[in-house]
């Protein structure tokens, strides 16, 4: 059995726990033996199962465009648990497959503030608990900034905005012994990919074209990426900063 956090003081954080990507990352940590504080936006019967599945942990209501609300949590969780080791986001709202050409501005606006802008509020947040850890910074945004799919522009642009900033992060704070990194999902049968399916914006044809678009043939778990994740928290990534591993069965190559 992995046991990379058990020693570790304090917790890890996962902003978007509810979410399938985010209740893979917090199982794969707890089992590999981290405390977890849990965050969510709107799914508290969710978090709290979650919880209360997992042991050592808690949950907070955050909604990451509030940045008053995002350092409150976040300091708030790290007197809980004597610490923060790791934060991890793993949030974003839904995202329609939609043609750049029919993207209005109002979409894209919300789109950047509920996500680059949101990222910005955790990272803000998190910045001073980590320089304490000498912790990780992972988020967990899209292999689509590397090979672009067709009316993907609505997740690709604001997951490029906080790619940057995660660069930017790893550049900056490693004199402090902060590491900050990127995990890219590619096609998933669980997560997002789901969710296009069910909504319909993604048919059986289109998943016949994006399956023969991977070389590996096949599509990926939320447990395939928790596995980067965690791999990327641990001590074994100790000399790994400011890169993007993309969880994409070669879709990027």
């Amino acid at each position: 059995m992995i046991d990379d956090f058990s020693g570790r003081p304090g917790a890890a954080l996962v902003a978007g726990a509810t979410g399938g990507i985010g209740t893979a990352i917090a199982r794969m940590l707890a089992a590999r033996g981290s405390a977890l504080a849990l965050t969510y936006r709107r799914n508290a019967d969710a978090a709290d199962s979650l919880a209360t599945e997992l042991g050592r942990a808690a949950t907070w209501q955050l909604d990451l465009t509030d940045d008053e609300a995002s350092t409150a949590v976040l300091t708030e969780a790290a007197e809980r648990f004597d610490g923060l080791h790791t934060v991890i986001y793993a949030a974003g709202p839904h995202v329609p497959m939609v043609h750049l050409s029919r993207i209005t501005p109002a979409a894209f606006r919300t789109q950047l503030e509920q996500d680059a802008i949101g990222f910005f509020h955790l990272m803000r947040a998190a910045l001073p608990l980590l320089r304490q850890s000498r912790g990780s910074l992972i988020a967990v945004t899209t292999a689509a900034t590397r090979r672009y799919p067709v009316r993907d522009g609505l997740s690709a642009g604001p997951k490029g905005a906080v790619e940057a900033l995660v660069r930017g992060v790893a550049a900056e704070e490693g004199r402090y012994g902060v590491r900050a990194n990127c995990v890219g999902p590619g096609m998933l049968t669980d997560g997002m990919a789901a969710r296009l399916i069910a909504s319909g914006d993604l048919d059986e044809r289109a998943l016949d074209v994006a399956r023969a678009n991977i070389p590996l043939r096949t599509f990926g778990t939320a447990d395939d990426v928790a596995e980067a994740v965690c791999f990327l928290a641990s001590d074994r990534a100790r000399f790994i900063t400011g890169q993007q591993l993309d969880v994409d069965g070669g879709y990027t190559v």
